[in-house]
């Protein structure tokens, strides 16, 4: 985003073609009027982002629906964090996590920290998890080295907002109250040729590229700002899924870290085996 640079443009057009005829002038007005209302929105986003990205960690609720899962809500409550990589602790159904063959309490929690997700699970009498109380994955078996790097370089959940900035379209859909709050609804459209076309940083691009493919290509972000310029509620929607993260408290989150690795066992390997066996590497 490029706010200021935009402003100047506007003030250079009217200066234009003011100087054409009455009609032209009219013109002007109307043109400085839409860049103006533009311009407003990627301001409010900019600040909105700026002081989310600081505060580094917030109390989150996340829904996710897949339309090819049968669209049934999968929620995940807890902390996540973004100021020192990608972090995350949080409640899940344990249905939904497909993890009944090793868990039998109907709630899990699950941690993403340090590359590797860590799955609660009850001890098993032999294998890997005998004993144990967590599972280990690394990031890069489920998801893939590209996933692994996508989530890196996304660990900040407010991104969307300055991704958003590619976006042509972008509205102001008005106030709203979410949670109890009030709170100015905007929402865009982006897709891989605005990203391209856009003056995003190198970093940006490709992290909202990466973030696209993942989409079908375009995305759809709705965001709620409230009156202290932090996000109270994002919407990402694209290829089939949709993702609503609530946030409920930002900063002052305690430190996520790993288990203790000796009541941890690790299934990296047979995770990865299977992974590329079923894209028939």
């Amino acid at each position: 985003m490029r706010h200021i640079r935009t402003g100047a443009w506007a003030g250079i057009t009217f200066a234009v073609l003011a100087a054409t005829t009455a009609c032209g002038a009219d013109a002007a007005r109307k043109t400085v009027d839409a860049v103006s209302h533009a311009d407003a929105i990627m301001v409010a986003l900019t600040r909105a982002s700026d002081k989310a990205s600081k505060l580094g960690s917030a109390e989150v609720e996340t829904t996710t629906v897949i339309d090819a899962a049968g669209g049934k809500p999968v929620s995940m409550d807890g902390t996540y964090s973004w100021g020192d990589g990608a972090a995350l602790d949080v409640e899940m159904d344990t249905a939904n996590a497909q993890m009944q063959s090793l868990q039998d309490d109907p709630t899990l929690t699950v941690k993403m920290v340090d590359g590797a997700y860590y799955y609660e699970v009850d001890p098993q009498p032999s294998g890997p998890l005998q004993g144990k109380h967590w599972m280990r994955i690394d990031v890069s078996a489920v998801m893939g080295e590209s996933g692994a790097d996508s989530i890196a370089d996304n660990a900040d959940p407010t991104a969307g907002l300055r991704y958003i900035g590619a976006a042509k379209d972008v509205e102001n859909l008005g106030e709203e109250t979410i949670r109890g709050k009030k709170a100015t609804h905007y929402r865009g459209s982006v897709g891989t040729e605005q990203v391209n076309a856009s003056d995003l940083t190198a970093q940006e691009r490709k992290a909202a590229i990466e973030s696209l493919k993942a989409s079908g290509g375009k995305m759809t972000v709705d965001i709620w700002v409230d009156g202290k310029d932090l996000p109270v509620r994002m919407k990402q929607s694209g290829g089939g899924v949709a993702t609503t993260m609530d946030f409920l408290k930002f900063g002052a989150i305690k430190p996520i870290t790993a288990p203790p690795a000796a009541d941890t066992g690790d299934l990296t390997d047979q995770v990865r085996e299977q992974r590329d066996q079923s894209l028939g590497q």
